[in-house]
């Protein structure tokens, strides 16, 4: 029986990409005997993205520094066009800096298989359908090229403080398949589905967010005064038409194993 296992996965016409999971560590490992005495108890296992591009034309947008191996007719690019502004690159370098992202990501052209690297950390896979995807920066980890990356701002600097998340968001737009890197397994997230509603979360375990969905911080009720009765305090709020995906059990991770990145 292999020792590595798929666990999710999702495909196109360009490519196929696989979060594989590796059932035992056998030999020698460089994290602590305490990262790994947790990692066994919780039942986390090591993990690692593979993306198969089916085609030369294919070709896959990750973080800087995320390659592990690669196999096949594959060419790195910068990611920088050519003929690209000093401008426009600056306004890559400004977005990198706010969402915790890296200012030039590796672009990946051609036929073969990319792993990248293997990490004790849990992902999540979407098919985006021209659609808006807000996350919390810093977990954006490799999507496709026709994926737009950008910055949504919060709306106002109270909600920026109160919520936790600070003053901007990292934005995913279009049409494709993109991973983001989670830290909860992804069968213990919860998904919420809006239909011209509100949802309202007593905590900053909102991961991310897709559809037309306002995001805001508010008083659990009305008066100040009645919000310190109650002991909830603020709140965040979610209104309108789409899905949250919330993270109930990540306080249970933090501080037990090595990060994920």
């Amino acid at each position: 029986m292999s020792n590595i296992r798929v666990i999710d996965s999702a495909e196109n016409y360009n490519m196929k990409i696989e979060v594989l999971q590796y059932e035992k560590l056998a030999g020698n490992s460089p994290y602590s005997a305490a990262d790994l005495f947790y990692a066994e108890k919780m039942n986390i296992k090591l993990k690692q993205i593979k993306i198969t591009l089916k085609n030369p034309s294919a070709s896959i947008v990750t973080e800087a520094g995320a390659l592990h191996y690669m196999k096949g007719n594959i060419e790195l690019k910068t990611g920088i066009t050519p003929g690209q502004s000093v401008g426009g690159f600056l306004k890559n370098l400004a977005t990198s800096v706010v969402t915790n992202e890296s200012a030039v990501k590796p672009h990946y052209v051609g036929q073969g298989e990319i792993y990248l690297e293997p990490t004790f950390g849990h992902y999540a896979i979407l098919t985006m359908e021209n659609t808006k995807l807000i996350a919390d920066k810093g977990i954006f980890y490799c999507c496709e090229p026709a994926l737009q990356i950008g910055v949504e701002t919060m709306k106002n600097l109270s909600t920026a403080v109160a919520g936790g998340e600070g003053l901007f968001q990292t934005k995913i737009s279009g049409s494709g398949i993109c991973v983001l890197s989670i830290p909860v397994p992804m069968e213990e997230l919860v998904q919420v589905d809006l239909n011209n509603e509100v949802l309202k979360v007593d905590g900053n375990f909102g991961l991310f967010r897709m559809g037309n969905i306002d995001f805001n911080v508010e008083r659990s009720t009305k008066s100040l005064i009645g919000s310190a009765a109650t002991g909830e305090g603020l709140l965040q709020t979610y209104r309108g038409t789409g899905r949250v995906w919330l993270a109930p059990t990540a306080s249970v991770y933090q501080n037990r194993i090595v990060g994920h990145r």
